[in-house]
């Protein structure tokens, strides 16, 4: 059923060309190598992705996808976004990870923030003041802040709020804060600082800003929804991603970048109702220090998964119009690949029914599935582009272009070398090019490189697998129990407990002394 009207939701649902507009706000951009951006919707760096995003709003409207973005009609035969669901039971979370996997796969999973990432950020707000619970006012805040993301369909995306890399080298401890609270007014606060690497600003309409920004208030930690179009914020951007113009040689890297960069605040005013705060480590029923991203890291390991899934498909392709399916090597690079696959989905599958629920009835995809997925993932990556690289031969490598193709000098010759078997050499180019971007391009080496700080990498993810998982003292005693002694029942739940890794938080590093000075930084 297509949807042509605001009653079939209930609210206006936003179009890409409100999104596009929406981001001609004044905004301050600034990519390495390209200058000031004065607009991104046009700019040559930025133009792809934001056709990209307003594509992601209008697919609401098409109906070829109306089954998987929204949600199935209620009693007044209103559709809402999948996007925008507040999970209360393991079908609402199947139903958003169906989603995001399908949408997701569009890019191969260079896209991971899209904007129903900002629902989940949102949510990870109301889970914090809620379980931090020392302001009712923020709890109340943060419902209304969710709701209206899910009202708008406002772009928001995420800081843990570490700082820049030089704020680590200043004399005094308390300036190495990210951020800092120049003065309070009666309707907020104004802040003064700059935010390290996160993903999609310069296309974002909002960003959370983290705990580990290092403002206190009130004997608690604070964090801040910050709106890019802000008077004083400045987008700070890295170099886009190396990438060909032509879409048939980059089919994947020339539209799909998503920028990470800082974000410099210049006596920015934040108003008290998009403040929040934690707990200070150590504080009675604290939040965990990934309770903000438990849904981040769900939606993060689909992004990751398409990527694998794309990498399969590709292999799979190949292997048929390389003509290697057959091959006993090609065999078993395949099922390497598989396997990884198949790992991961049956994580998320476990995730999603095998869920946690929260006090307030929010159900959490349950995190020992998500990080053994995520450990089986980043384990796996660079194993399974290395894979791709190999497969299709050295053809891959020389692949012609269109213009190539399309050189009357040159076409016999190529239709000679890249030709036959069923395949036409424009149609095995075309797929061989992708591959060649997909594992081979600048984009691969930015999502390799960005995945390994994004979270802390595989230290990181070995912690939260430990604090997660549940059965210490159930194993140990139960192989006890099949001892013919008598033993102690063992406790085994401060293993859960242990001080957790805490570079992916944004915890500054000690300052370089003459005893480190030729340390490796790891």
């Amino acid at each position: 059923m297509a949807i042509e009207s605001e009653e079939n939701f209930g609210v206006k649902l936003r179009t890409g060309a409100d999104y596009r507009e929406s981001l001609r706000d004044g905004r301050k951009v600034w990519i390495v190598g390209e200058g000031a951006v004065d607009d991104v919707t046009t700019h040559p760096a930025t133009r792809a992705m934001v056709d990209n995003y307003a594509t992601w709003y209008d697919r609401h409207f098409d109906p070829s996808w109306q089954d998987i973005v929204l949600n199935p009609p209620d009693d007044r035969a209103r559709r809402s976004p999948v996007a925008y669901t507040v999970p209360r039971s393991a079908e609402d979370l199947r139903r958003m990870g169906h989603c995001y996997s399908s949408t997701l796969f569009l890019s191969a999973g260079n896209v991971t923030h899209t904007p129903a990432y900002g629902n989940l950020i949102a949510l990870g707000i109301l889970l914090t003041s809620q379980e931090f619970n020392r302001y009712p006012e923020q709890v109340s805040n943060a419902a209304a802040y969710r709701q209206f993301i899910a009202n708008t369909g406002r772009f928001l995306t995420f800081s843990f709020g570490a700082a820049t890399f030089g704020y680590r080298f200043r004399e005094k401890a308390e300036e190495r804060a990210a951020l800092r609270i120049v003065r309070e007014t009666d309707a907020g606060v104004v802040l003064q600082g700059k935010i390290g690497m996160h993903t999609s600003p310069p296309f974002a309409e909002d960003v959370y800003i983290g705990v580990n920004c290092g403002v206190e208030h009130q004997g608690a930690r604070a964090s801040f929804v910050v709106p890019v179009g802000a008077p004083g914020v400045t987008v700070f951007c890295r170099k886009p991603s190396a990438r060909h113009t032509d879409t048939f040689i980059a089919p994947l890297s020339s539209r799909y970048d998503e920028l990470d960069g800082q974000m410099w605040l210049d006596d920015v005013f934040v108003p008290w109702e998009h403040m929040f705060c934690a707990p200070t480590a150590g504080e009675p029923n604290a939040a965990t220090p990934d309770t903000i991203a438990f849904w981040l890291f769900w939606h993060q390991l689909y992004a990751w998964l398409a990527k694998a899934e794309v990498t399969l498909g590709l292999a799979l392709a190949c292997s048929e119009v390389m003509g290697f399916r057959e091959n006993p090597r090609t065999l078993e690079y395949l099922v390497d690949l598989l396997e990884t696959v198949q790992t991961v989905r049956t994580c998320q599958t476990a995730a999603e029914t095998d869920p946690e629920y929260t006090a307030s009835g929010l159900c959490v995809p349950r995190q020992v599935h998500v990080a053994s997925g995520s450990l089986a993932m980043l384990k796996a990556r660079q194993a399974m582009s290395e894979t791709l690289r190999i497969l299709p031969g050295s053809s891959m490598l020389i692949a012609p272009s269109k213009l190539e193709l399309g050189t009357p000098e040159l076409a016999t010759g190529l239709e000679d070398s890249f030709g036959g078997g069923g395949f036409s050499a424009l149609q095995r180019s075309a797929l061989l090019q992708m591959a060649w971007d997909h594992v081979s391009s600048g984009l691969d080496g930015r999502e390799s490189a960005f995945e390994l700080h994004a979270n802390g990498g595989i230290p990181a993810w070995r912690t939260r697998l430990r604090r997660h998982f549940a059965d210490y003292s159930l194993l140990a005693n139960g192989v006890l129990q099949m001892l013919s002694v008598d033993m102690p029942t063992l406790d085994l739940s401060s293993l859960r407990q242990v001080q957790s890794f805490t570079r992916h938080q944004g915890t500054p590093r000690p300052l370089p002394t003459e005893a480190t000075k030729g340390a490796k930084d790891g």
